[in-house]
């Protein structure tokens, strides 16, 4: 299987420097770092960790993190802020991961929906439980496909946001096209001091509750729970799973 090729945004040196500047309300991590502490994790792998935020959060709290991506680009940005000294950065995804111990394996944002095909999502199960720890549990987060959040994309004028040693940018996202499961859509970056514009070309696959769940008993976990996303009530889903083999109690 093909190594997972991230979007320009993450992979595009002048695009990853801009996620954090657009993307600055990062309030959705934190229902993560809560359930770090509910779980009692010590040892977090955070797939498609993207440009750190969420693993530098939580290298923070003295806690042990390992960030895996596949945009080196991102990853770059992920070494600079503070605690990144503190991580174990990884370039790769979740089917070239070393041999590791982790309780928790955490993908926020869209990560979960990035994996298009059936064999991609399964190898992505299947590489995170084979560093699982028998207790330990998988946490991700998906949009409930029966809301449509699609149909708002591109609805509202582009931001503009005057960038440090860049100048004034202005990113507008618009719908490309649906097809079933498949959303697609483009971010343009336009930059005002020199009139360049880039585009990143985005897709993601919205699956159904009940396929997801077949999906992980396919990949050799129980789902303990499916509980609301705090940040967009009614809108997500988010799953907490852990490997068949653990005992389980019905707690949650």
């Amino acid at each position: 299987m093909e190594s997972f090729v991230p979007d320009p945004i993450f992979s595009d040196p002048r695009l990853a420097s801009l996620y954090d500047v657009f993307d600055n309300d990062r309030s959705d991590l934190e229902v993560y770092a809560a359930m770090v502490q509910e779980f009692g994790a010590s040892c977090i792998l955070d797939v498609g960790c993207g440009t750190g935020t969420l693993a530098c959060m939580l290298a923070a709290q003295g806690l042990s993190v390992v960030g895996v991506d596949p945009a080196a680009a991102s990853l770059h940005i992920a070494r600079s802020k503070l605690s990144a000294d503190q991580v174990r950065w990884i370039h790769g995804d979740a089917t070239t991961l070393p041999d590791l111990s982790v309780d928790l394996a955490l993908m926020t944002g869209n990560v979960a929906q990035v994996f298009l095909t059936d064999e991609a999502w399964g190898a992505a199960l299947r590489g995170v439980h084979r560093v699982l720890e028998s207790s330990g549990r998988l946490v991700f987060e998906v949009r409930d496909p029966s809301k449509q959040a699609w149909r708002n994309w591109g609805r509202t004028e582009g931001r503009t946001i005057e960038v440090v040693d860049v100048g004034p940018v202005s990113m507008t996202t618009n719908l490309t096209g649906v097809e079933g499961q498949l959303v697609s859509f483009r971010h343009t970056y336009r930059f005002g001091r020199t009139g360049e514009e880039i585009t990143s070309d985005s897709t993601l696959r919205f699956r159904e509750r009940g396929e997801i769940v077949a999906s992980l008993h396919g990949s050799g976990y129980d789902v303990l729970a499916v509980r609301d996303a705090p940040d967009r009530p009614g809108c997500e889903l988010v799953f907490i799973a852990r490997p068949t083999a653990a005992e389980t109690s019905a707690t949650e």
